[in-house]
């Protein structure tokens, strides 16, 4: 029996345990000096547990001590050296990670994160977690150049930047140089930007950058060159709607600025082609004549007059009932026409003919 209880006590306390959150972080990091560094201590919360309080401490050169601590008053910085350079996360539940500004090689040493929880029942539950952070002196490395959004090749007037961009212990020092024909290069200016308000043509050549820090015992490290091309097409002055506040129709200017001259003479040309093809047009039909064209010869007959005379002579008709009128197809051209007139009045010399020959 006494067996029995000793088991179920052990299932309980194991299952008790189990419900219990653990904090999590690596042992060991490095810092770069005069950079940020971040000490990970994270966990899971849980339904029944509540956080009671934060606490982090480190153990190092100059001693021992708390550097922060956060309770149910808030957020406490003990440690003048830590002042203004640590921060831990408010709106993330189970992150307690220590974030520590502008590294000092003095900061390094052992930090422990140790986190309370309160459960359902009050009982109080804490966790803890160690790791050493040693801070480091990195060299500046070889610096590469970023080009503005619109690339190394851009119309006269317009503006852009280049940034010189290297990794290492800050402070970091830039230097900007412009390489000549005769393979000297020109110091321009100090920073890791270097801009042009209002590009013109002759700011087109070849650039590089310098990069150096303390830490690289005085090692200076130099960047690949790039070549700005500046073209001679200008970029038209913006009204003030499309100034500063207007970032979207800035933009779109600049994409018509570098299409305008382009897509203008192809509107010329269309409309140019147009017209051409219009007036040819126009003159071929006003030259040619339709090939459906038809003549038609309507003829009078005098029916009495032919009944009462045998020479030929014409008689006025009495009435018009008298008159007969015959549709004959006619031919487009004239002289066959007027031969097979002259042949119909040879031929019939009693009948008196009237021709009206449709011209269109």
């Amino acid at each position: 029996m006494g067996m029995v209880l000793r088991v179920a006590v052990l299932l309980s306390s194991l299952l008790h345990c189990s419900a219990f959150p653990d904090l999590s972080g690596p042992s060991e990091i490095k810092g770069v000096w005069k950079d940020s560094a971040t000490l990970p201590c994270t966990y899971v919360p849980l339904e029944d547990l509540v956080q009671q309080t934060l606490t982090w401490t480190v153990v190092h050169e100059k001693g021992s001590g708390t550097i922060f601590r956060r309770d149910v008053s808030g957020d406490h910085v003990f440690l003048s050296e830590y002042r203004n350079r640590v921060s831990i996360p408010k709106d993330a539940p189970g992150n307690v990670s220590l974030l520590i500004l502008n590294l000092e090689i003095s900061d390094r040493g052992t930090y422990t994160c140790q986190v309370t929880w309160r459960d359902s029942n009050n009982s109080l539950i804490a966790k803890e977690i160690t790791t050493k952070l040693e801070v480091v002196k990195v060299a500046a490395t070889k610096p590469i150049i970023r080009a503005g959004h619109l690339g190394l090749t851009l119309p006269a007037g317009g503006s852009t930047s280049l940034t010189c961009e290297a990794r290492g212990s800050p402070p970091i020092s830039y230097r900007w140089f412009r390489a000549t024909p005769a393979g000297k290069a020109v110091f321009l200016s100090s920073g890791a930007e270097l801009a042009w308000p209002s590009l013109r043509p002759s700011d087109s050549g070849t650039y590089f950058c310098e990069a150096e820090n303390r830490a690289g015992a005085g090692a200076v490290q130099r960047s690949d060159a790039v070549q700005l091309t500046v073209t001679d097409l200008p970029i038209i002055a913006t009204t003030s709607e499309s100034g500063v506040g207007y970032p979207g129709k800035n933009e779109t200017i600049r994409d018509f600025q570098r299409t305008g001259l382009s897509l203008y003479l192809v509107i010329l040309i269309a409309v140019v082609s147009g017209a051409v093809v219009f007036l040819v047009i126009s003159l071929i039909m006003c030259i040619r004549k339709p090939k459906g064209a038809q003549a038609y010869d309507v003829k009078f007959h005098n029916s009495r007059a032919a009944a009462s005379s045998s020479t030929g002579h014409y008689e006025e008709p009495i009435s018009f009932t008298e008159n007969n009128y015959v549709m004959e197809f006619r031919e487009n051209k004239i002289s066959e026409e007027v031969n097979k007139n002259e042949s119909d009045c040879v031929a019939n010399p009693q009948e008196s003919e009237y021709e009206v020959g449709d011209t269109s």
